[in-house]
C-alpha cells in the first residue's frame, strides 16, 4: 500500500519525502521492523518510540511517522503529526483495509463488568448463529479458535491486524472491551463502532489517570467519538451514566433496575440457583447470579435489541448462558459443602458488589471468609479501601499477595492495613503466600460456609519481580478440596 493511502484522515504537520512510497508493513515496536516497514514513533508510558527511530531505520524502515521534526536521512520519508498515538490507530485501520467498516463492532467500557458483557454478547450471538469475534481481558476469540490475550485492548496495530483476521474468517459481529488506557493511548482511533456500551464507573487506574475526573473524561471520549449511525447504551442507575451520553451523536438508550428506562429490569429472585428477572415485563430465569449480573444481562439484552435481534429469541438464548471465566466462578466441596467463589474483583466497588451478592445469597448462619490482596505498581489509594470493604462485609479476612510485581508483597499488605478500625483488625490475618492463604481460608470454613477468593479470577499466573509464575486460584481450590474430601 502507498504511504499516501495509509495517511488518509491523519492530521499532518509536515512531510519530508514522497508519500508515493510503498509500505509493506506497519509497526509501533522497533524490534518488529523489517525492510519496507512504516514505523510509527509513539510516546508510551514506559518508553518513547522517538528514541528508537534510528534503530527502526537500520532495520529497514522506509517511512517514519512521529511528533518530532524530520531527521537527516534522505532515504527515509518523515511525516510529522501532532499525536502519533492517535495517528497510529488511524493508519493501522487504513493499512489493514478498514476492517471495522465491514463488521458490526461493539465496544464495552466501564470499570466493572466489561469482560462479562463482552463474553456474554459473544456467546449470545454465536448461539444465535453468527460467527463472532471477541477481544477481552480473558481471551480473544475468532469463532471457536482461542487466541491468548495480553492486554484488555491490544495496541492499535495488533488490534487492526486481529480485526482484519476476524473479517477474513467471516465474522459478522465483534465484541470488544474498551479500556480507558486504550482510549487515551489512541488504540481504538480510526475504528468504526456500531455500538458503545457503558457498565459503570468507580475509582480505578488512578495511578495512570491521576484524578477521577480525568478517568471519567477519558471514558466519555469513547462515546463522544461514536458516529450518528451507531447506538450508545448507558446505565441509568450509575450517577455518571447519563453524563457518558451527553455529547454523543449516537442513538441514546438507557438501562436500569431502579428507574424508567428503555431496557428495564427487576430482580424477582436471586439465589445460587440463578436469577429470576423481569426484563421489559417478560419474566426469565437466568443461570447467572447477583445484582451485578442482572445489570450485565440487561445491558447485553439491550445491545442485542439495538443490533436488530428478536426479543424472545434473545431472552431464550440468554437464559442458557454462563458468564466469563473467573467471574463469580463457584465450586462446592463434596464433604462439607463449602462454597468457594473465585472472582476477578480487584477494585473496591467490584469487591463490594461480590460480597453484597454473597450476603444476599446467605440463608443466615453461614460464615463468609474472604481472601484478598492488591496488585503492586498500581493505584495505592485503593489498598486500605479494599481492606476495609473486605473486613466490613466478611466474618474473617485473609490479606495476601496479588501480582506484587516490583513491590514487596508484605509492604502492600501493610498499606492495606493502614487506618483500619479496631473492629476490622480483629477480623483479619495476613499470609503473604497466596497458596497458603487459600488453603487456610478453606480450612477455616465449616459446613455451608462461603469462601471468596478475590482479585485474580481467570489469571493463570502471579507477577513477581518481572517474572510470571504459573498460579491458578481455581487449581489451588481443587487441590485443597481433594485433600479435605479424602
Amino acid at each position: 500500500m502507498l504511504l499516501r493511502d495509509i495517511l488518509y484522515k491523519v492530521p499532518i504537520r509536515s512531510v519530508k519525502g514522497s508519500t508515493e512510497t510503498e509500505i509493506i508493513d506497519i509497526q509501533i515496536d522497533s524490534r518488529k521492523v523489517t525492510k519496507g516497514t512504516l514505523f510509527v514513533a509513539v510516546k508510551g508510558a514506559a518508553a518513547d518510540g522517538h528514541g528508537f527511530i534510528e534503530k527502526a531505520i537500520a532495520s529497514g524502515a522506509v517511512a517514519i511517522v512521529g511528533q518530532t521534526e524530520a531527521g537527516s536521512n534522505e532515504d527515509v520519508v518523515y511525516v510529522q503529526t501532532e499525536n502519533s498515538a492517535m495517528a497510529a490507530g488511524i493508519m493501522a485501520h487504513n493499512f489493514f483495509g478498514q476492517p471495522s467498516e465491514s463488521i458490526k463492532l461493539v465496544g464495552v467500557t466501564g470499570t466493572n463488568g466489561k469482560t462479562t458483557v463482552a463474553t456474554l454478547l459473544f456467546k449470545l450471538f454465536s448461539t444465535l448463529g453468527y460467527k463472532c469475534g471477541l477481544v477481552s481481558t480473558v481471551e480473544n476469540r475468532i469463532g471457536e479458535a482461542v487466541i491468548e490475550a495480553t492486554h484488555t485492548t491490544p495496541d492499535a496495530v495488533s488490534l487492526n491486524r486481529l480485526l482484519k483476521q476476524m473479517q477474513e474468517e467471516g465474522c459478522s459481529h465483534v465484541f470488544m472491551e474498551v479500556s480507558s488506557h486504550a482510549v487515551h493511548q489512541g488504540r481504538i482511533a480510526g475504528l468504526s463502532f456500531a455500538g458503545g456500551l457503558f457498565t459503570n464507573i468507580t475509582h480505578d487506574h488512578l495511578d495512570y489517570h491521576k484524578t477521577f475526573d480525568e478517568y471519567i473524561r477519558v471514558k466519555k471520549m469513547f462515546f463522544d467519538s461514536l458516529p450518528s449511525a451507531a447506538f450508545a447504551i448507558s446505565n441509568a442507575d450509575d450517577k455518571r451514566g447519563t453524563v457518558m451520553l451527553q455529547n454523543t451523536n449516537a442513538k441514546r438508550h438507557l438501562y436500569s433496575l431502579r428507574t424508567l428506562a428503555d431496557f428495564k429490569g427487576r430482580i424477582v429472585e436471586n439465589s445460587l440457583g440463578g436469577l429470576i428477572m423481569t426484563i421489559n415485563d417478560q419474566e426469565v430465569h437466568f443461570r447467572m447470579i447477583g445484582e451485578f449480573n442482572a445489570y450485565n444481562l440487561l445491558l447485553v439484552y439491550g445491545a442485542a435489541i439495538c443490533l436488530g435481534e428478536d426479543k424472545q429469541e434473545v431472552l431464550r438464548c440468554l437464559s442458557m448462558l454462563t458468564g466469563a471465566e473467573g467471574r463469580f466462578d463457584y465450586s462446592v466441596s463434596a464433604k462439607d459443602r463449602v462454597i468457594v467463589i473465585v472472582d476477578y474483583a480487584h477494585t473496591p466497588d467490584a469487591l463490594l458488589n461480590v460480597l453484597t451478592t454473597i450476603q444476599k445469597l446467605k440463608k443466615g448462619y453461614e460464615k463468609v471468609i474472604t481472601v484478598v490482596g492488591c496488585g503492586g505498581d498500581r493505584d495505592k489509594t485503593k489498598r486500605p479501601v479494599m481492606a476495609d470493604v473486605a473486613c466490613e462485609h466478611s466474618d474473617r479476612v485473609i490479606f495476601t499477595s496479588d501480582n506484587p510485581r516490583s513491590e514487596d508483597p508484605a509492604q502492600i499488605i501493610k498499606d492495606m492495613e493502614e487506618g483500619l478500625p479496631a473492629a476490622a483488625r480483629r477480623k483479619y490475618i495476613s499470609i503473604v503466600d497466596r497458596r497458603e492463604a487459600i488453603k487456610t481460608a478453606i480450612s477455616l470454613a465449616g459446613k455451608d460456609d462461603i469462601v471468596l477468593i478475590a482479585g485474580k479470577g481467570h489469571e493463570k499466573y502471579q507477577d513477581i519481580k518481572g517474572v510470571k509464575i504459573h498460579f491458578d486460584d481455581k487449581e489451588v481450590v481443587q487441590e485443597v478440596f481433594e485433600l479435605l474430601d479424602k
